[in-house]
């Protein structure tokens, strides 16, 4: 009898084991969704909010232009704040994704920190640009929420990318690369999947939020893409997907040396932060134009147009590269952007493309290659120009993933897997 019942009793502990594997995955989910809930609309709010006082501050600085000479001022007052909040300057964006992976803690006075002095950067014309700023800024708000619910550490990893793609989606308008960056720039080669379904939650919520409080989508138009494929055109775009690795080098070059170089020669932070400042007002006034002071979007919207000066990518570059490195809040990413898309559409003609749409392939690329996150940059180009030949964007942003090395903006980033051949490498990038 007992032997006849065996059978029966394996069946029940299986049906047991589903049962609970079920209910433990059904209640996982359930969790995250209420994570995810939270996360966008405390932090979609929060990103809708900095996006209008950055607006304010960008209206301000053109309506007042004296408003310029009081940077190096603000930023004083920034190497100030930063002391008192008991902050490095330089931790910014590398801070965040080292809290991910190594589940670090983020406190919350970095969010009114970066807030605050990302504001006021971009009010004195400072050459900086918004996302870097809100990849910090969600995540610090979104590690604190984890800490109150008492998140494990694994836990805790996954809602401060839900705050990092929630505030990237609420202030660029694009939920789909952000959801993704998010994951894809701590560590490459190696994505934490556990975070897909919450990033995307969270970042759709707080776009939606910020939509309703009157934030808006980045959305462009092309011209010149072309509506066939020929084997001249695949030529064309792999010599110009190797020339944006060579400048994405380059870009990860000039952005360390110029810190490290203003922080030798200047070891005092308040001396360095200052003497950086007038520097950025001293090259503005020689310039005689404002076009690469704040994030420059009218920039980049006048190259996705087919018009930009051949020198504009490197005088961002610069620009950027002092604000950023004497330790100016705000963000690396829209810099880079503009450095891309004016590029593309100064030099696209010598490859034989059109000038907006090599605009569209700069941005991407240069990104991509800056921040070794291919993937992102693929969506990017999706949901920035509509996916209007997409496999064309993929070509070039992976010759620029490949052959940019192992440079990146974010000296805390990963490689974990060479880019070359499928080998395990382990190292930060230079």
């Amino acid at each position: 009898m007992p032997q006849n019942n065996k059978p029966g009793r394996r069946l029940l502990r299986r049906l047991y084991g589903s049962w609970y594997r079920v209910r433990r995955n059904i209640s996982a989910f359930a969790r995250w969704c209420l994570f995810a809930v939270i996360i966008g609309v405390v932090v979609g709010a929060v990103g809708a909010a900095f996006e209008h006082a950055l607006e304010w501050a960008t209206e301000t600085r053109q309506e007042y232009s004296w408003t310029l000479y009081f940077l190096p001022l603000v930023g004083l007052f920034i190497a100030f704040w930063y002391s008192k909040m008991d902050m490095p300057l330089e931790r910014g964006t590398n801070f965040i994704l080292t809290s991910v992976r190594q589940d670090h803690p983020v406190r919350l006075r970095l969010a009114p920190s970066i807030f605050i002095t990302s504001v006021l950067t971009h009010l004195c014309g400072g050459s900086a640009g918004r996302e870097g700023a809100a990849l910090q800024l969600g995540g610090a708000i979104s590690g604190n929420i984890g800490h109150l619910m008492h998140l494990d550490d694994k836990d805790s990893r996954t809602i401060t990318m839900c705050g990092m793609a929630a505030c990237f989606s609420a202030l660029f308008g694009t939920p789909l690369a952000a959801s993704v960056f998010a994951m894809e720039v701590i560590s490459v080669g190696v994505m934490y999947y556990a975070a897909l379904f919450p990033s995307i939650l969270a970042s759709v919520i707080a776009h939606q939020v910020a939509l309703q409080l009157g934030g808006g989508t980045t959305a462009f138009t092309l011209s010149g893409v072309p509506e066939n494929t020929d084997v001249l055109l695949i030529v064309k775009l792999v010599a110009f997907g190797v020339v944006c690795a060579g400048l994405s080098a380059l870009v990860c070059i000039i952005f360390h040396k110029i810190g490290h170089l203003f922080k030798h020669l200047l070891p005092n932070q308040y001396a360095c932060i200052a003497v950086g400042g007038a520097v950025v007002v001293l090259v503005t006034l020689v310039l005689g134009t404002r076009d690469y002071n704040g994030a420059g979007m009218q920039v980049i919207e006048r190259a996705i147009a087919g018009h930009a000066a051949y020198e504009a990518f490197f005088l961002k570059l610069v620009l950027t590269a002092i604000t950023i490195g004497v330790g100016y809040k705000g963000g690396e990413i829209v810099p880079v952007l503009f450095i891309g898309a004016t590029f593309g559409a100064a030099y696209g003609g010598f490859f034989g493309l059109a000038p907006s749409f090599a605009a569209g392939l700069g941005m991407t690329a240069v990104f991509c290659g800056v921040t070794n996150s291919p993937l992102t940059s693929i969506l990017l180009a999706y949901e920035l120009f509509g996916g209007q030949s997409l496999a064309l964007f993929a070509l070039v942003i992976a010759i620029a993933y490949m052959l940019s090395g192992y440079y990146g903006l974010y000296s805390e980033q990963k490689i974990i897997y060479s880019k070359l051949r499928p080998q395990f490498i382990d190292r930060k990038t230079k």
